[in-house]
């Protein structure tokens, strides 16, 4: 079976706040629930990796609840990028994200 890479699995959580916009979750529930519904089965720690890319480029933010627990969500220039693509004017390059300034 392909291991996904860094760059598909950040797109395929990308792909899934598209299409569920208000989603927001943790680690775990990523690993649960966002990335099987897509038949998307990266090693947690290329997950990790896209989170942080994701957050670095401020697709998506990370949230600290009460209890202490990261979860995260999709930010509106993360939204924007996501349709970009989706529409096919996004001018990001292949593979790599980046944030437009």
């Amino acid at each position: 079976m392909h291991e996904p890479t860094l760059s598909e699995t950040a797109q395929a959580i990308l792909d899934y706040l598209r299409r569920n916009p208000e989603a927001q979750d943790t680690l775990e529930g990523i690993v649960q629930w966002w990335l099987p519904e897509q038949r998307f089965t990266p090693r947690v720690a290329t997950i990790k990796e896209a989170l942080q890319e994701l957050i670095d480029a401020e697709f998506i933010s990370e949230h600290r609840g009460k209890d202490t627990q990261v979860s995260y969500r999709i930010t509106t220039l993360g939204l924007r990028e996501a349709d970009a693509k989706l529409s096919g004017n996004s001018d990001a390059p292949p593979g790599r994200l980046h944030r437009n300034r």
